[in-house]
């Protein structure tokens, strides 16, 4: 099998021991469960060079019944060119946002980003696409994740770097930087441009 065939075995195997963890009763079960889901991290250790502390940190400490994470992202267009941010994890390009904060709605939190991240106070306008992230051209991932994309408009401030970005600009389509596509690619870019000025288009969704 090639390396996204045993991704998907490994977030396959986590989800069965996660939700077994969630739901056995006995001791028995609870070990087996705790087996597989170390089978997975070393799976995902394998395959991605990454030490097991590190995998386990990241990919088998929830708790519950697994179900897609939510990376919430939003969109400023002003001009024809798009806001985005240089992501200090990679030092590449994309939309503010990140994984969805409890106590906090979506809309909500994809203002909050951009002041965060790119330091200007938006009111978030309509959900523009929902995105399942195996559906698209994404590098191979732990996590499987469901991106929201939100239109927002800037009411505030002017653009400057956050805590967790080392810079901050606005971009035509056309001459876009380089991209971290984990968190968004350019087919994703070109979709968000269409529905942005298609004020009657439908939400995308996968």
């Amino acid at each position: 099998m090639n390396e996204q065939n045993w991704l998907e075995v490994a977030r396959r195997i986590q989800a069965i021991a996660q939700n077994g963890l969630t739901y056995a009763e006995g001791m028995y079960d609870l070990e087996r469960y705790q087996e597989l889901r170390q089978i997975s991290v070393d799976i995902l250790s394998k395959i991605s060079d990454e030490p097991v502390k590190k995998i386990q940190d990241l990919f088998a400490t929830d708790e519950g019944y697994q179900t897609p994470k939510v990376d919430i992202r939003g969109v400023v267009i002003e001009n024809d060119k798009i806001l985005m941010i240089k992501e200090e994890q990679d030092g590449k390009w994309s939309l503010p946002g990140g994984w969805a904060d409890i106590n906090y709605s979506p809309a909500e939190i994809a203002a909050k980003e951009i002041y965060e991240e790119a330091g200007i106070t938006v009111e978030t306008k309509r959900l523009l696409a929902v995105c399942d992230k195996l559906k698209h051209p994404h590098p191979p991932d732990p996590y499987h994740a469901y991106k929201l994309f939100f239109s927002c408009k800037r009411i505030a401030g002017n653009i400057t770097t956050g805590m967790e970005t080392l810079d901050v600009g606005f971009f035509s389509k056309d001459e876009l930087p380089e991209l971290s596509e984990g968190r968004v690619t350019h087919s994703q870019i070109e979709l968000i441009f269409s529905l942005y000025y298609d004020t009657n288009a439908p939400t995308y969704f996968d």
